[in-house]
């Protein structure tokens, strides 16, 4: 980790705008917790209905971090992404009040122009600090800000311990700290697996082959269903709502991986909902159009709590 394609350390932000557009991105450079200097891919539009409402003051803001799978690059994946926030600006949501949504990409350590050497343990230092740089810049003094934690194959598993982390900070008695963080509100994992060493085993299932006892030597562990657990001890107003969002022909990760997170997060008294998009490869399923209209209802959902 990682395995980026050809040319991906050299690909820009305008290589795409004109794809993305109207949705503009720029590129910011933050330090991660140890100094390491990262990458985000900052994407607005502004709502086409916040017109009606210029005149209101109090607007909920939507905050999505977007973290990528392996063997990719923030690039190529923004047009999707811009997809995904031009549905937003055109349908708003059923909420009294103006919605506006950023959507912030992370490059991780090593992965296109961060520095760095990727590891887990380096990757969720970077992830802490974009969290940080996210409350810091969008949530002082403001209250009705949410958060989304969507990761797509490897970054469903980070997105998942990222929130086990920043919800563990917070302790349910402390209420000057809620005040100050702003809630987690939903988790989206896209073509997500069980974890790492489950992983081994889909990829290796033959019992003679020595791979899938390796599992303890592995360099990373990210494992949704112990984060999930962890998240599930906070209050029930605390947990985020999730949606699984899975590819009908996915390649790599099989389909038993996403109905055992459905389980367990029903079993645990998460929320959950899981959608299934017919015919997508594991690349593909917030690229077809299906898929497309099931995070732009879920994120419409998510402003639309109180």
């Amino acid at each position: 980790m990682p395995f980026l394609p050809p040319n991906a350390r050299e690909e820009t932000l305008a290589d795409y705008a004109r794809r993305c557009s109207p949705v503009e991105w720029r590129e910011q450079r933050i330090r991660s917790v140890d100094e390491t200097e990262i990458a985000l891919c900052i994407g607005t539009i502004e709502p086409s209905h916040l017109k009606v409402n210029a005149q209101s003051k109090i607007r909920k803001h939507v905050i999505i971090l977007y973290f990528q799978g392996n063997a990719s690059s923030l690039p190529p994946r923004l047009p999707y992404l811009a997809d995904i926030l031009k549905s937003l600006s055109k349908a708003p949501s059923h909420t009294q009040q103006p919605v506006e949504y950023t959507l912030v990409g992370v490059s991780y350590r090593g992965f296109w122009t961060s520095k760095g050497r990727p590891s887990q343990s380096g990757i969720e230092l970077d992830i802490a600090a974009a969290l940080k740089w996210v409350t810091n810049t969008y949530a002082p003094g403001k209250e009705d800000i949410q958060l989304v934690l969507w990761g797509q194959s490897i970054g469903a598993g980070i997105a998942c311990s990222a929130a086990a982390a920043y919800l563990s900070t917070t302790s349910d008695n402390d209420q000057i700290s809620r005040k100050v963080q702003p809630k987690i509100a939903g988790l989206l994992l896209e073509t997500p697996f069980t974890s790492i060493r489950s992983m081994l085993a889909t990829i290796y299932p033959q019992k003679w082959l020595p791979y899938r006892y390796l599992w303890p030597f592995l360099r990373n562990w990210w494992d949704s269903k112990l984060a999930l657990r962890e998240i599930a001890q906070t209050t029930a107003q605390g947990r985020p709502r999730v949606l699984i969002l899975q590819a009908g022909q996915d390649e790599l990760v099989p389909r038993e991986h996403g109905l055992e997170l459905e389980a367990f997060c029903k079993e645990v008294e998460i929320v959950v909902e899981r959608k299934e998009v017919a015919g997508a490869l594991h690349t593909e399923s917030m690229a077809r159009g299906e898929g497309q209209s099931a995070i732009t209802r879920y994120l419409h959902n998510i402003a639309d709590e109180q």
